[in-house]
């Protein structure tokens, strides 16, 4: 879900070119989401295999993953470790939606409503751990970096960019900059024409640069004011939020009374979790100090999981490969490296 902040948020459209040559850490379990969302036949049957494995998120992986290393860009994917346990009820409400979305799908199916049924079967996505697994083994192969996180994949994203070994996040959510990353990139993966949800016409999606100090400068607020407007507004901790508060209420809070407790004095929290436990976390957020490693390229690895055990065109796989290798042949090439 992430903090809906998106309307008040100063962001810019940048080019994927503009990205070349620099580090992104992006947040795994995003992405893949997306692909799993996204890649769908029309009545929202995932791709699969014939043995019945579901292949979206390897496809989206893939083709996406050439498109943007084609372009120059180094890409670090880190994964979700171990979910805080104020999270707990966050994931079993999804659990919930996700089951219903899955039965509503179904009916739209059996009434022919091909509409209704793509748009209740992407929000009936899951994901479990041999996909994980898969993933993993499919990015390495292509020469991205895999971290794996002790908590939350974006925290860990956010604390790579601070430390200056990764120019920026990679995810649709806004918590990136709670978590203090100082540069977020929105639409890495879904860039181009989509479908607007609900409606019979198309939009062409750029991605977009957000910059956490221009954001704060813009707001005038500091980033623990950030963390309570977006604790007030609805966190994957507490999504519903503080009933009635949406973002200008929120920063009309926060420079009110500027701090949690003073702001608690006047709001209504309804949540089982403590939003103190929220704010520390954002704050001080479980993540490892790590060294980036980029694998080499493995044409017969990527051929064995895609070709071999998935049954991808092996001839759309092998085009695609031949674009990999001018990128690794481009890369080496390249002594020099700029994260600015």
């Amino acid at each position: 879900m992430g903090v809906k902040i998106s309307e008040i948020v100063p962001k810019r459209e940048i080019k994927i070119e503009d990205l070349a040559h620099k580090v992104l850490a992006v947040d795994a379990f995003n992405a893949i989401y997306q692909f799993l969302s996204i890649i769908r036949q029309a009545d929202g049957t995932p791709l699969k295999d014939s043995k019945g494995r579901i292949t979206s998120h390897l496809s989206g992986l893939f083709y996406r993953n050439v498109n943007l290393l084609e372009k120059g860009l180094k890409l670090v994917y880190v994964f979700d470790g171990e979910k805080p346990t104020f999270k707990e009820k966050t994931i079993e409400e999804r659990e919930r939606i996700r089951q219903e979305a899955a039965q509503k799908w179904k009916e739209a199916l059996e009434a022919g409503d091909l509409e209704e049924a793509r748009k209740y079967a992407q929000a009936a996505v899951s994901l479990d751990e041999e996909m994980v697994k898969e993933s993993k083994e499919l990015l390495q192969a292509m020469g991205i970096a895999v971290v794996q996180a002790p908590s939350e994949g974006e925290a860990q994203a956010a604390h790579l960019v601070r430390k200056g070994q990764a120019y920026a996040s990679v995810s649709q959510d806004m918590d990136s900059l709670l978590f203090g990353s100082p540069r977020l990139v929105r639409n890495l993966n879904i860039t181009g024409k989509r479908k607007v949800p609900g409606k019979p016409y198309y939009k062409e999606v750029h991605p977009e640069l957000i910059e956490l100090e221009e954001v704060l400068n813009t707001l005038k607020i500091s980033r623990e004011e950030l963390i309570i407007m977006g604790i007030l507004i609805g966190t994957d901790y507490n999504p519903e939020g503080v009933k009635g508060i949406g973002p200008k209420k929120a920063l009309q809070l926060v420079k009110t009374y500027r701090t949690l407790d003073r702001i608690l004095i006047h709001v209504k929290w309804e949540h089982d979790v403590d939003p103190h436990a929220i704010f520390e976390f954002f704050m001080n957020p479980p993540v490892e100090d790590v060294e980036i490693e980029f694998p080499q390229l493995d044409k017969e690895k990527i051929i064995k999981i895609l070709v071999d055990e998935h049954e991808f065109s092996q001839e759309r796989v092998e085009n695609a490969l031949a674009k990999l290798e001018e990128a690794e042949k481009a890369k080496a090439q390249k002594t020099l490296f700029s994260f600015s």
